[in-house]
């Protein structure tokens, strides 16, 4: 059996490592680096950007720890330097491609784009030809612009690694997700940042207070906010780059040393010449069943060029997926119910399951809302600012969502995860002994809460009763609060298939 995998990125590696475990003869072949953009030049390079974006931030808490001493500036060159420690770490500590090919793996890596010249062969530039059985497609996909006038005047966060220099002024055109975070990070730095969503709300994929508490922050810290706006179109100016743009009937426009685009992610299927042997693709990304089968059954797709999930762990599953699918005959079908993500801005946040609207529509729920300044571990740190919201299916009491805002999200939703992946009813999570103090408290003190509520067991109210309590007490029953503590709703379903 003969499995070529076209992309070694997440799940191109993964997919070829697999079928290798399995028996397959693999040919891997990758247009650039092994380890595609994730880690060359997307969330590692991201992420270490962020935390020194983090370390700048805290220095302005410096005084209230009794610390004395001048601020750091930002080396925007050894900076950007820096992003790439992660990456070089892989390719030269840990012999990545080293370490495939040690595998039995066939791997062509720089090898340019690849094109379909039959539904089992690519032609890469040099005019070499690898041919497989089966066929597994995981070649991601590329930042998108808009289709407006001057939209080559835009930048995406790709081009952040070119910077010579920290813009003065930027305009970030994309509310979700990493609009968002190239928002946070330049605003640390010290730029003047303006950040452009269409949706009426920034991360509109998110839980709505999650998207309320992040635009309020960055409002708080000097970054300007405009949701329901519409760019229209990019000019050049003597200083930069204008934005032309329209909320509702009002237009207006914005001046920026530089502009960023970050409106979406489209596959790269259509660089393959995949249509022309019969793949069926859409807007760039191959069509595909559950079981990651294309048009054609022996051509699988996965990764971003799928257009399914767009998360790392995600692409790892699939590649592991279409790799037995493809050598075994299997229909194994993916699943994407719980897959904790988190974000790399300030405040951080991190979601899995369902939101507490889509949770509504279809089941009966209990919604808990802790606080981070009802925790100490917050207090300590100086930032108190956060919350954890944990979604309870009535009936049979387990989490349906858990949403967190606030230092240390990413590593917080872990763990309502792990508790989701496992089934746990929310009494057992409430039984849980989390270190003290730390940020993970918020999931037990949640669960807490719910359980007081659905009066599963008699239990001691938690701080953060007693604090919620006391602020109900003294606001008064009508006044409305920002993040509801807790929240109930009726609804016949039961949160069967858990």
């Amino acid at each position: 059996m003969r499995v070529l995998v076209l992309g070694g990125g997440p799940a191109g590696t993964t997919a070829a490592l697999q079928a290798c475990e399995l028996g397959a003869d693999v040919t891997l072949v990758e247009a650039k680096r092994l380890g595609g953009t994730s880690l060359n030049e997307g969330p590692a390079p991201i992420r270490t950007l962020a935390r020194a974006a983090r370390l700048i931030r805290d220095t302005r808490s410096w005084g209230r720890f009794g610390l004395v001493g001048d601020a750091p500036r930002v080396d925007i060159t050894a900076a950007l330097g820096n992003a790439s420690r992660v990456a070089d770490y892989a390719h030269e500590q840990k012999q990545l491609a080293d370490f495939v090919r040690n595998q039995g793996i066939d791997l062509i890596q720089d090898a340019g784009p690849a094109l379909f010249v039959d539904p089992h062969t690519v032609r890469i530039p040099d005019g070499r030809t690898f041919g497989g059985d089966a066929v597994v497609v995981a070649v991601g996909g590329h930042a998108g612009r808009l289709p407006i006038p001057g939209a080559e005047l835009a930048l995406t966060f790709d081009a952040v690694r070119d910077l010579t220099r920290l813009p003065a002024s930027v305009a970030v055109v994309g509310g979700a997700d990493t609009g968002c975070q190239l928002a946070s990070i330049l605003g640390d730095f010290g730029a003047q940042v303006t950040l452009v969503e269409a949706s009426p709300r920034l991360v509109p994929h998110a839980d709505e207070d999650i998207s309320v508490a992040l635009a309020d922050a960055f409002r708080h810290r000097g970054i300007t906010v405009l949701t329901a706006t519409l760019v229209e179109r990019l000019e050049r100016t003597p200083a930069g780059v204008a934005v032309h743009h329209r909320s509702g009937a009002e237009q207006a426009r914005l001046d920026a040393d530089a502009v960023f685009f970050a409106v979406g992610w489209p596959g790269n299927a259509e660089a393959l010449g995949a249509d022309a042997i019969g793949v069926a693709t859409r807007r760039g990304y191959v069509q595909v069943s559950k079981d990651l089968r294309s048009s054609l059954p022996h051509v699988f797709a996965a990764g971003d060029v799928n257009g399914f999930s767009m998360l790392v762990p995600s692409a790892r599953h699939e590649g592991r997926i279409a790799a037995e699918n493809a050598v075994l005959g299997t229909r194994r079908q993916v699943n994407h119910d719980i897959v904790p993500t988190g974000s790399f801005t300030d405040p951080e946040y991190g979601s899995v399951g369902l939101t507490e609207a889509a949770a509504r529509e279809r089941y009966d729920c209990e919604v808990a809302v802790v606080r981070y300044d009802d925790l100490v571990r917050p207090v300590v740190d100086a930032h108190p600012e956060g919350f954890c919201k944990l979604i309870v299916e009535s009936r049979r009491r387990y989490v349906l969502g858990a949403h967190v805002l606030g230092e240390y999200s990413a590593e917080v939703i872990q763990m309502a995860a792990a508790c989701m992946a496992a089934n746990m009813r929310v009494e057992q999570i409430a039984e849980l002994q989390p270190a003290f103090p730390t940020f993970t408290e918020a999931v037990g003190m949640a669960a807490l809460t719910i359980v007081r509520r659905l009066g599963i067991a008699p239990w001691a109210p938690s701080w953060s009763d007693l604090r919620s309590a006391l602020l109900t007490s003294e606001a008064g029953a009508s006044t409305a609060q920002a993040v509801p503590a807790v929240a109930t709703g009726e609804h016949p379903q039961t949160a069967a298939g858990r």
